[in-house]
């Protein structure tokens, strides 16, 4: 009964005290050696072989060593003090979860979770339990209000853990949130009359032994830009109507983003609106293959090349010092190129600083066009020069997943991401005869129409333009004004959550509407351009909607750390896979990591309420599956058949 050291067996214990003061020692009955232990056979004098061969030795399957020591943890008679034990509430009589641990019925919520009784309670007191989706075997025992599972899977409870009632009914029904569990038990009547209280929210005081999850991003996502929003009046349009008409396969978003990018080379140094904002503008088309990425790209180049601006197109970024030798010589350049998710990889990867160069190049061209950009100093040239009012306008095209994945977050919040308008298509259509037709006169006649026009004075106005300047009404001045506010309350509230990609995503949504209200202004009438209040409404709703998906994209896809890295893979097999449901097995295997630390990803996700763990009865066995949840906390639809497990 006292602290001193106990002789067992001819071995010396400590005995432990519990939760309740009570000494005991825990005796070891069955003992397994891991990987690099040493052991001692024969024909080491005191041991000789008395079955099987040691240079034959035998082998067991992976099926065969969890069954044995499955056999061995269901002898287990001792337990840890079980997770929530009093629920996660105050040791007080009268609470629900200290009820529940007494009065609730454990059995039936297990059985409710798809657990099944393999063993009723012997003369030792343990009764057997076989987890979902195992045919055979024992996976926990269940003694005196004492659950513990002993199965590496049975997510969402861990291995060797003990759970007490109320544990087990918060996280099986709850997802883990006590609060939530404990509230739900005092409306099913647990509890006494002192507790008719208001709950107090104490899950932040509570351990679970999860790995902390990384915050998820406060704008839901809003899906793909609407059909009705990739339109805009005039030469865009024009030039959109062709593109459709003659691709093999007419893609809305890809033949907007390609007419709005020669749209915007088009006005390059040519105009202005009042707060001296270019048309400046980097567009990223993404598509998966065989889409018609570059049907688009082609239409441009031909028009370029029938108005004589042919020289100023770009089809690849091979280095900073390329791009700006290019503007030097042609101030305003289209570069169509595809593929660059593979070079934002090269710049993301690389310690090259040729691919450093690119991205700072980038980003100095972008916020120069109203400027002047300084030339590189060359050998031999003392003065290098300045590109005056440099206009690049960048139309690039990839795949989409590859892009997301080929972004870091240092990429995200050094201001690139925030400058692209990103475009995503949808699926491809169906196919058509490619057509010949001849481009509209009409095209060609506004393309030239831009080619020859001139707002500067004198032979300078090449070198040294002087922009139209394109006015705004009173109603789009109020319109930009009423955004630019919304666009800085989103940006405080991402600086007060020290949501580094949010203040740099909202910090660059006012001037993205600025452009693109120009670009529609030039775009419904060359001649007389005017930025009235459709213009404004149209932008402001485009790159608002935009902001949102960007962000949403990027959490889906940009990790935080290593495990948030495994969580974000396990959505996207998730996704990928048909009704956005895997079987364990299958998704194990895909994730190509470990068992525990699959099941910590699998757990975290169902906490998180990201996936729900479906099961699919068949002949003599249940198969458990995951399902991704969709983004307003509702599940689709799956084949019947299939038992949801409720979060609660």
């Amino acid at each position: 009964d006292g602290p001193e050291e106990v002789i067992i067996g001819g071995k010396t214990y400590k005995p432990r005290q519990d939760a309740q003061g009570r000494r005991h020692v825990v005796l070891t009955t069955i003992e397994t050696r891991g990987e690099g232990g040493l052991f001692l056979c024969s024909p080491t004098p005191g041991y000789e072989l008395v079955q099987g061969d040691l240079a034959e030795l035998p082998t067991l399957t992976a099926d065969e060593r969890e069954t044995l020591l499955e056999a061995a943890w269901s002898l287990n008679e001792y337990w840890p003090q079980p997770t929530g034990a009093s629920g996660g509430l105050a040791d007080a009589d009268g609470r629900p979860g200290d009820d529940f641990n007494r009065r609730g019925d454990v059995r039936a919520l297990l059985r409710r979770h798809g657990w099944t009784l393999v063993k009723p309670a012997g003369s030792d007191g343990n009764e057997h339990w076989r987890r979902p989706g195992k045919p055979s075997g024992v996976s926990a025992t269940l003694k005196e209000g004492v659950f513990y599972c002993f199965s590496s899977n049975a997510a969402p409870l861990e291995p060797n853990r003990a759970y007490s009632p109320f544990s087990l009914y918060a996280i099986l029904e709850h997802g883990g949130d006590y609060t939530a569990a404990a509230a739900d038990l005092r409306a099913q009547g647990f509890g006494d009359e002192r507790d008719r209280q208001p709950a107090v929210d104490l899950s932040g005081m509570i351990s679970v032994n999860e790995p902390t999850p990384p915050a998820e991003p406060a704008t839901p996502d809003p899906g793909l830009m609407p059909d009705e929003m990739l339109r805009i009046p005039g030469f865009v349009s024009e030039v959109m109507d062709y593109c459709l008409a003659t691709a093999p396969y007419p893609n809305q978003a890809l033949a907007f983003g390609g007419a709005l990018a020669l749209q915007a080379f088009l006005g390059g140094r040519r105009v202005r609106d009042s707060g001296d904002n270019r048309t400046n503008i980097y567009i990223l088309g993404l598509a998966h293959s065989s889409v018609g990425k570059d049907w688009i790209r082609k239409l441009n180049a031909s028009i370029l090349h029938q108005t004589g601006l042919a020289a100023c197109l770009g089809d690849r970024i091979a280095s900073g010092e390329g791009v700006q030798d290019a503007l030097n010589i042609h101030p305003a350049m289209l570069f169509q190129t595809d593929e660059i998710d593979g070079l934002l990889q090269a710049i993301n990867k690389s310690t090259d600083a040729r691919y450093e160069n690119i991205m700072n190049t980038l980003l100095t061209l972008y916020s120069a066009a109203n400027s002047i950009f300084p030339m590189r100093p060359k050998a031999g040239r003392p003065d290098p020069g300045v590109i005056d009012q440099p206009c690049l306008v960048l139309f690039g095209t990839a795949i989409p997943n590859h892009y997301y994945e080929a972004l870091s977050e240092r990429m995200l919040t050094n201001g690139f991401f925030a400058r692209m308008i990103i475009l995503e298509a949808s699926r491809r259509g169906n196919g058509q005869e490619p057509g010949l037709l001849e481009i509209p006169p009409r095209v060609l006649e506004t393309a030239k129409w831009w080619a020859d026009f001139r707002p500067g004075h004198g032979n300078l106005d090449h070198w040294h333009p002087v922009p139209a300047i394109v006015e705004s009404t009173d109603e789009a001045r109020a319109l930009l004004v009423e955004h630019r506010r919304m666009a800085e309350a989103e940006y405080t509230k991402a600086e007060i959550s020290s949501d580094a990609v949010g203040t740099t995503v909202w910090g660059r949504v006012s001037e993205q509407v600025r452009k693109l209200a120009l670009i529609y202004a030039i775009s419904e009438n060359h001649q007389q351009p005017c930025i009235h209040g459709a213009a404004v409404r149209w932008a402001s709703e485009f790159v608002t909607h935009q902001a949102k998906r960007m962000l949403f994209m990027a959490s889906q896809y940009v990790a935080d750390n290593p495990f948030h890295a495994l969580c974000l893979k396990a959505i996207k097999k998730l996704r990928e896979s048909p009704n956005q449901t895997a079987m364990h097995s299958v998704l194990l295997k895909r994730m190509k990591i470990d068992t525990r630390l699959f099941n910590e990803v699998i757990n975290t996700l169902y906490q998180r309420q990201d996936i729900e763990i479906v099961l699919h009865p068949t002949a003599g066995r249940i198969h458990r599956a995951y399902r991704l949840v969709s983004q307003n906390g509702h599940v689709d639809n799956f084949e019947s058949g299939f038992k949801t497990q409720n979060n609660g």
